[in-house]
């Protein structure tokens, strides 16, 4: 089961839908059981996101491209929330632009196109839930997206019977039953048979 840029659309319009309603709130609450305030999860999904796309156009075998996107100070959680968006949208862009072999460097294996954009889809969700639960909402992203991102970077794990519930309880956000909440955990990045 592979992930692509049609699932990373789905995951955005999931948390976009979410999150635009709340951008007249006060993004400096928390965002959930994070340390991090709502401007800071925004900002760190769009760098992470961008990260990403940039690791899928250039390449690099054995390092990250060398930057950081950060807000400006006086950017406003709808100018968060953009930024966040922003970095989906090129991730996006470069995952459809790429060749299934391409290969770039990530801290959990060389990834393919299918990798960032299951990682991508992993950090807009689940961070997407902690903005979310900070501002006062509740995310509902689809889930078979979730089910995807699940096989593609956790596949020695049994899937839950809502793959949303497997998604955070594979990342160390919820127990389910039978299975305690995690305190360590770690996706794979590289495909499986690399």
């Amino acid at each position: 089961m592979t992930v692509t840029a049609v699932d990373l659309g789905r995951a955005l319009e999931s948390v976009e839908n979410t999150l635009r309603p709340t951008v007249a709130r006060d993004w400096t609450r928390n965002a959930g059981e994070l340390d991090w305030d709502c401007r800071q999860t925004a900002e760190h999904v769009g760098d992470v996101l961008l990260s990403y796309a940039a690791q899928v156009v250039s390449r690099p075998q054995d390092h990250y491209v060398r930057f950081l996107a950060k807000a400006d100070e006086g950017a406003t959680p709808e100018e968060l929330l953009e930024l966040a968006l922003t970095g989906g949208r090129l991730l996006q862009a470069a995952v459809s632009a790429s060749r299934p072999d391409t290969r770039a460097y990530h801290p959990t294996g060389r990834a393919d196109p299918a990798g960032f954009a299951a990682m991508g889809c992993a950090e807009l969700l689940l961070h997407g839930e902690d903005l979310a639960t900070g501002l006062g909402t509740e995310l509902d992203p689809p889930r078979e997206v979730c089910a995807n991102v699940v096989a593609r970077l956790f596949p020695d794990e049994a899937p839950a019977s809502d793959p949303w519930d497997g998604l955070r309880w594979c990342a160390g956000r919820i127990a389910l039953p039978g299975r305690s909440r995690r305190v360590e955990w770690k996706w794979r990045g590289a495909p499986l048979g690399d």
